[in-house]
């Protein structure tokens, strides 16, 4: 599937020896599947079930929204341990259970897993921050990351204005977003079945009750004040999901590969995965402990078939081997990967200067 990009001998022959290289020195490390899934995976639940006997019986209103904001970013970092991996059927040998891991993990998340799924593994993954390939791209014209994109007024203030539009992100995706990509999207057509409508309903009703209906109705605060935390929950998650999601491909230094008339992309497959990806802490396990791999993007887009509680020793491999080709990777702290999106934010929102013919 990487037509669409420029074919190039030495690229695709980096590519198989790091490969080959991670083969060899992990070997069977590799076919095991880890322990530390199942610690993970008993720690988030018992953690979301004390998180939700807090939201419905505690008493003191500021409790309430402390347990209610922390509840939503533990749906978060379950989507980012469990859902992505579930999406690439790395958890389980078999491709069904990896699919109802996946559809129950996004279900508590409240996005419609078809879709998402859809568009994450045959669309962003063929090309990522490639304009009119890669439909995390087209998210709205509020903010300006792809250079020769229009260019408007307000993008001058978009590094001020970007982390209060953020807050809004997660409600934007579960409530307009999927229904858009639903109704009026002609992507993937030939799925959108009455299976699948089904269960995008059933995902969103079941979300909608557990996350909204019973805390505003069971839980010890009116029902006014129940909505304002779950609205409140959701402007937290909403930053840190952008934030997250937009330093792994939006920071100084990322590429942005063009494509021709032909809409042929001017980068090979494999440099396109390297330097349009960004890593924040790629040897630390507890950043990949809590990230879920979200933090070693490099690594995951060149083996997005390899879960993530591998990526810091493969970083090892991968980030030895660039720089033997006098490839250096993107790599920021995650603070520093804020710092640096911002920085693009405000660069992109700069006047372009247009060069003086005579």
């Amino acid at each position: 599937m990487k037509d669409s990009h420029i074919q190039v001998k030495a690229h695709n022959e980096l590519h198989k020896k790091i490969y080959n290289e991670v083969l060899q020195e992990m070997g069977d490390d590799l076919k095991k599947f880890n322990y530390i899934i199942w610690i993970k995976l008993g720690l988030c639940i018992l953690t979301g079930v004390g998180l939700y006997t807090v939201l419905i019986q505690v008493s003191h209103p500021f409790v309430f929204l402390l347990a209610y904001i922390a509840y939503g970013i533990l749906l978060l970092l379950i989507a980012f341990n469990f859902s992505h991996d579930f999406s690439h059927d790395n958890v389980f040998k078999s491709k069904k259970l990896n699919n109802i891991g996946y559809f129950i993990s996004f279900t508590i998340v409240g996005a419609h897993a078809a879709a998402w799924k859809y568009r994450h593994v045959h669309s962003h993954h063929y090309a990522p921050n490639v304009k009119d390939f890669d439909p995390d791209l087209n998210i709205t014209n509020l903010i300006r990351v792809i250079p020769d994109s229009p260019q408007l007024w307000f993008h001058k203030y978009q590094h001020l204005y970007a982390p209060f539009a953020y807050t809004s992100y997660s409600l934007f995706w579960i409530f307009i977003k999927d229904f858009y990509i639903l109704y009026f999207d002609n992507e993937n057509m030939d799925q959108k079945d009455s299976t699948y409508h089904l269960l995008f309903w059933i995902q969103k009703a079941i979300y909608i009750a557990v996350t909204l209906l019973i805390p505003m109705v069971y839980s010890m605060q009116t029902w006014w004040f129940a909505l304002l935390g779950f609205f409140v929950m959701h402007a937290i998650q909403s930053m840190f999901l952008l934030f997250t999601f937009f330093m792994t491909h939006h920071v100084m230094g990322t590429a942005y590969p063009k494509t021709d008339m032909q809409g042929k992309i001017n980068e090979s497959w494999v440099m396109n995965q390297i330097l349009s990806s960004n890593d924040m802490h790629p040897f630390s396990h507890v950043a990949n402990f809590v990230l879920g791999g979200f933090n070693n993007h490099i690594a995951h887009h060149l083996f997005p078939n390899i879960h993530h509680v591998h990526y810091p020793k493969m970083n090892i491999i991968v980030y030895r081997t660039l720089r033997e080709h006098n490839i250096e990777p993107n790599q920021t702290s995650y603070w520093g990967g804020i710092v640096s999106h911002l920085k693009l934010l405000k660069k992109m929102g700069e006047p372009v200067k247009k060069e003086l013919s005579f």
